[in-house]
């Protein structure tokens, strides 16, 4: 079988084509992907590729290799890649992830893919069927992974959409106030109150009372010390998570860790970016191994009463980020005080059993969030270990 691959060079199967300027696509919600040099932009009603195709990043200091299973649309700061021969392109997608594209710089002021370098690049090259066959057994783990990840996207829109409702636009009072049914069971329905008063806000459910984020969370409340019994330390930093979302968490021998591996994190805790915190950096601790430590780029805010389905949906709103995002001071890379976060205004029910319905609704969606995203990372780790064996044949499939 090995005998049928062959030893040749990227410039003898594909071409890198240029990207074109584009503007508006920012804009835009629907159409055809834009791709630039670091992945996915935006939206445009025309195509540039008319098939699934690899786009590489072509400016910046970091120019990354991404792939789009429909036709898509590349700017003018990415390539993306056309066969020379019959090739599959998901196989040339995981190829090219193996390569060191930064390094390939054409000497220009802003650091760029040098074409000349790309086309020198070796590969390995198997037969058609061998490379439908690997890119086949990669795929299949990634489109896992993506599933995972579109399940707990909507599983979160759940969770939030409910608090929304009930603690935010007060639905079921408004309901119940108006004479019409709230859509929810008698027990419920029950807990909310039928009338409006006025509040500092305006009208708030009769009963309720304005509070702050203070009056259901500690903000860091527990520091990594010299006493603590930990060999190892697991690290995540700002740049690793997104929407829920962990990265990469870095290992380190304790004495070695970074300066800014501080924060603590135990079950329940809710982290919040404190630099840019409108980008959307936060995660649900859920379970975590003792050595977790956070960055003290962070906020970690941990429940008062063990409600933390309820204080991660108060404090990971698009609208409570855009709060903080205005708040934020510093220049280039504004942050927002500890402090600010625990001032922040919501509006709190008169009795903890309604709560603890949505906790009982709430804490299921965010579990299952959490089973997804470490599916994932095994996944991700099979993935990985697997990519360089089927690609230099070591493995045969």
């Amino acid at each position: 079988m090995m005998g049928e691959w062959k030893e040749t060079k990227w410039g003898n199967i594909v071409t890198l084509e240029y990207g074109k300027s584009l503007k508006g696509y920012q804009e835009k919600i629907s159409g055809y992907r834009v791709y630039g040099t670091n992945g996915p932009i935006g939206w445009h009603e025309e195509s540039l590729c008319d098939e699934a195709g690899v786009i590489i990043g072509r400016k910046g200091a970091y120019r990354g290799v991404h792939y789009s299973p429909e036709p898509f649309f590349v700017i003018d700061t990415a390539f993306y890649l056309k066969p020379k021969t019959k090739i599959d392109i998901l196989w040339a997608y995981y190829s090219l992830l193996l390569c060191d594209i930064n390094s390939m710089d054409s000497g220009s002021a802003i650091p760029s893919t040098s074409r000349e370098d790309f086309y020198n690049l070796p590969v390995f090259l198997p037969p058609l069927p061998v490379q439908k066959r690997i890119a086949s057994i990669l795929g299949t783990l990634d489109d896992k992974i993506e599933l995972n990840r579109r399940m707990s996207a909507t599983l979160e829109q759940m969770a939030q959409a409910l608090f929304r409702s009930w603690f935010v636009d007060f639905a079921p009072v408004r309901a119940q106030a108006e004479g019409r049914p709230t859509g929810l069971p008698p027990h419920i329905a029950r807990l909310f109150p039928s009338e409006f008063e006025e509040s500092p806000l305006g009208q708030i459910p009769k009963g309720w009372r304005v509070g702050t984020i203070d009056d259901i969370a500690a903000i860091n409340d527990w520091t990594l010390s010299k006493k603590d019994d930990l060999d190892i330390i697991d690290y995540i930093e700002i740049s690793e998570v997104i929407r829920g979302n962990v990265g990469n968490i870095e290992r380190y021998y304790r004495g070695e860790e970074p300066g800014r591996a501080r924060r603590r994190l135990k079950h329940g805790d809710t982290i919040l970016s404190t630099v840019r915190p409108d980008r959307g950096a936060y995660f649900l601790v859920l379970n975590p191994p003792f050595s977790l430590i956070a960055s003290t780029g962070f906020a970690v805010l941990s429940t008062r009463d063990g409600s933390w389905a309820f204080l991660h949906a108060a404090t990971t709103r698009d609208e409570f980020g855009q709060e903080l995002g205005h708040l934020a001071d510093g220049g280039a890379y504004p942050a927002v005080r500890p402090e600010i976060i625990g001032s922040r205004i919501l509006v709190l029910p008169n009795t903890s059993d309604l709560i603890l319905v949505f906790e009982k609704i709430a804490k299921p969606l965010y579990e299952r969030i959490d089973q997804n995203r470490e599916e994932s990372r095994t996944l991700s780790a099979l993935r990985d270990t697997l990519l360089p064996k089927l690609l230099s044949g070591e493995l045969e499939v």
